[in-house]
């Protein structure tokens, strides 16, 4: 289980960092939603990183500096790949939602949700760069793995 979890954040990482590309070399194409939603995208992942080890945590929607997205996509796997190698993915964490209200759940659930929710926020980061005239990049895990 723990080798096809690092497997599809292996996947989330290599993606993320074709989208922060894509929109880098096209900055002046792209609207403010589609860079609001590669931060988000890479926040989410860090906040659940967060959650799951008691750290600090960025704000769900909060804008980073263009030139630190690659850092903090990188940060965000390297700790993945550390909780994954290194926890019980059966272990409940508790943990606050952005909205302050409290929830529990697996490890293993936290971690696949901030996966499906990168693939998600991918996909419409894809229809906004269609919609500026820009090619969408081929994301599915299968042309990944091809």
């Amino acid at each position: 289980m723990k080798e096809k979890l690092i497997d599809l954040f292996e996947y989330t990482y290599h993606f993320n960092k074709e989208m922060i590309k894509v929109i880098s070399e096209n900055i002046t194409k792209v609207d403010e939603k589609t860079v609001n939603l590669i931060n988000h995208t890479l926040n989410a992942q860090q906040i659940w990183n967060s959650r799951i080890l008691g750290e600090k945590s960025f704000e769900v929607w909060q804008v980073n500096p263009f030139e630190s997205l690659d850092g903090i996509n990188h940060q965000n796997f390297l700790k993945s790949i550390d909780i994954i190698q290194n926890q019980d993915l059966d272990t409940r964490k508790e943990y606050y939602n952005s909205r302050g209200a409290k929830f529990e759940n697996s490890i293993f659930e936290m971690l696949f949700h901030a996966i499906n929710h990168s693939t998600y926020h991918r996909g419409q980061i894809n229809s906004l760069l269609k919609q500026n005239g820009i090619e969408p990049l081929l994301t599915d895990y299968i042309f990944y793995k091809r």
